[in-house]
């Protein structure tokens, strides 16, 4: 007759700490993010002063029906211009990621989201990309290779900014 016996404890539970391997694999692929993320706000939001000018994007929200255009238009290109570049360098990543999700989450509401999915009939799939990433990088943290480690790391009033 023969017994089968229950895996042991420590069997079956994963290692309590991530390898120096996974840890620099996450700290790449935070940065790959925050980059992308942050190179894309940054070009929509210059775009919204260079090309638009904030008059024509002013115009532009007044059209799309969203309240107060006057003030927004200015505060969304500022927004995105600064936003991208604080992801783009890690600094300040969570609060720019929370602010940017946040107003992407508002964009989808307020004007993409009748017109569905496709970015071609003027749908939320770029706009729930960008708030995704964006949201991503506000629960995760700039990462490893981030100006926010470099300036926040082992501060204990600032340590949730690393």
């Amino acid at each position: 007759m023969t017994t089968t016996t229950a895996p042991t404890t420590a069997q079956t539970t994963a290692p309590a700490t991530p390898t120096p391997a996974s840890t620099a694999t996450a700290g790449i692929a935070l940065a790959v993010l925050r980059v992308a993320i942050g190179f894309l706000f940054l070009a929509h939001g210059w775009q919204k002063f260079s090309q638009f000018t904030i008059p024509g994007t002013t115009a532009a929200f007044e059209q799309m029906g969203i309240p107060a255009a006057g003030l927004v238009a200015p505060l969304m290109a500022t927004l995105e211009v600064a936003g991208g570049i604080a992801l783009i360098l890690g600094l300040l990543a969570r609060v720019a990621g929370a602010a940017l999700a946040l107003a992407m989450a508002g964009a989808i509401a307020t004007v993409h989201a009748p017109f569905g999915i496709f970015v071609a009939d003027n749908g939320f799939e770029l706009v729930l990309a960008l708030a995704a990433g964006s949201a991503a990088i506000a629960l995760l943290g700039a990462g490893r290779f981030s100006l926010d480690r470099v300036l926040f790391a082992g501060r204990a009033k600032a340590s949730f900014l690393a």
